[in-house]
């Protein structure tokens, strides 16, 4: 593919914005979300957007792996200086960012994927970090432009897509950065203002709101309906076995 990532390209018109005012893009590293972490370090890194065309070693929660090839995929992690928002509230903002950079028809399910086409096209990776400013967090996202079938392990290919697979047309890899950048820059100016706002999108795009949900946290497991989303608290099910309970993303994982 052609789309390699220019950092004057993506950030062009973005000066104002928080998010994406400084770009960096790497021809290879081991995580974005590594490098992030370096940079954070600088208090003066502020919506810094690192973005890479490989990684070696890239991640999802653990104890998943990122897979992707060469300028196959956007690998992006944005750097926040001393975030105000809690975990829960920073994962749902994130989600619903991503999702609507990638647009319709692109779903959420909770805590950390984004589905297209029933398909996982996305995920998101939060991390913390200790800086001289108090706390900063790192928002790792990767979305899978240009692969085909074949680019995924055979296990895979039931449960993983791509833009391109889903599209009629060949994903514009920067456009979408830009996109991605401009999401999350206004979605986290609202976080900030009005957490409302973040669950009712957040609602509307969910693939797990009204369904029937198996989940396992803190090494119990757990099944019932997905009746809303706590900015807090995490997610909401009203229990199989009775009683509603909420469950954390941080120490939550839904079952295959």
């Amino acid at each position: 593919m052609t789309d390699l990532l220019d950092p004057d390209k993506i950030k062009a018109n973005l000066k104002t914005h928080r998010i994406g005012k400084e770009v960096l893009v790497f021809s290879s590293t081991s995580s974005t979300n590594d490098i992030a972490a370096e940079y954070a370090k600088n208090t003066d890194n502020d919506g810094l957007a690192i973005f890479a065309e490989e990684q070696t070693a890239g991640r999802g929660r653990t104890p998943s792996k990122w897979l992707t090839s060469r300028s196959d995929s956007i690998l992006c992690s944005v750097v926040l200086i001393d975030c105000k928002l809690n975990p829960e509230l920073l994962s749902l903002t994130a989600a619903v960012a991503v999702t609507e950079a990638i647009g319709e028809p692109a779903k959420i399910k909770w805590p950390n994927d984004i589905i297209l086409n029933g398909k996982k096209v996305a995920g998101i990776l939060l991390e913390s970090k200790p800086n001289k400013a108090g706390n900063a967090c790192i928002i790792g996202v990767g979305i899978n432009c240009h692969q085909n079938k074949e680019s995924f392990p055979a296990e895979l290919q039931p449960i993983a897509t791509s833009i391109d697979i889903e599209s009629s047309s060949v994903c514009d890899r920067i456009s979408l950065a830009k996109r991605l950048l401009t999401c999350l820059d206004h979605w986290l100016e609202i976080a900030g203002q009005d957490s409302d706002k973040i669950t009712a999108q957040w609602c509307r795009l969910s693939v797990q709101l009204g369904h029937r949900v198996k989940l396992t946290c803190s090494g119990a497991e757990f099944a019932g309906n997905c009746i809303g989303i706590d900015p807090e608290k995490g997610l909401t099910l009203q229990l199989d076995s009775g009683g509603v309970r909420l469950f954390p993303a941080a120490h939550s994982t839904i079952a295959k």
